[in-house]
């Protein structure tokens, strides 16, 4: 069986959002066109987000008050819960989703593997439970969290695709070096 994973497609990683990643709403629209036409090839769509707590530093994944983000294990505060910026992007439509996955409670979190239901069940467990097999994957950022949540996939068995065109990354050359990266372990790009 097969499930969809939509990674993190967050106002606060579409333009406009604190860590905003050009053509990020291109790919929520474009999650959606592929939703509308295939949402019964799937036996589950599953989305993720960061959901960080709105106290500290996330165990230092938000950058230190007074101190500038490093972007590559520091970042501005984003997705903080329950605010406007960790939710859904407004072009990306949900009435598909089947399970909402929340990551980053407290810490940094890249794979949605690395999140939990909204009742607790990690996701790993979650694509255990309804006998998946094989995933797409779509969503945002390639060179960060799609890149991480593929290897996990990987790394648990699946058969992984990254959706072409359903994606965007952060810079061009780290997102070539993910897919080739993503490839590498198995995955069809």
């Amino acid at each position: 069986m097969k499930a969809l994973i939509v990674v993190d497609v967050q106002n606060d990683f579409v333009e406009g959002g604190s860590l905003g990643v050009t053509g990020g709403r291109a790919v929520a629209a474009a999650i959606s066109e592929h939703l509308a036409a295939h949402a019964d090839d799937y036996a589950a769509v599953i989305a993720s987000r960061d959901w960080h707590d709105a106290d500290g530093t996330n165990d230092g994944h938000f950058a230190a008050p007074g101190t500038d983000p490093d972007f590559v294990s520091t970042w501005p505060v984003h997705c903080v819960a329950t605010t406007a910026g960790s939710e859904y992007a407004p072009a990306l439509a949900t009435d598909a989703i089947t399970h909402h996955v929340r990551k980053g409670m407290g810490e940094a979190a890249y794979s949605a593997f690395e999140g939990v239901t909204d009742d607790g069940v990690p996701m790993p467990d979650l694509l255990d439970q309804l006998g998946i097999t094989e995933v797409d994957v779509a969503g945002i950022a390639t060179d960060y969290c799609v890149r991480a949540t593929v290897l996990d996939a990987r790394r648990h068995g699946l058969g992984v695709r990254l959706l072409e065109g359903l994606h965007a990354g952060v810079a061009p050359a780290s997102s070539e070096a993910a897919v080739r990266e993503m490839a590498d372990a198995g995955a069809e790009v």
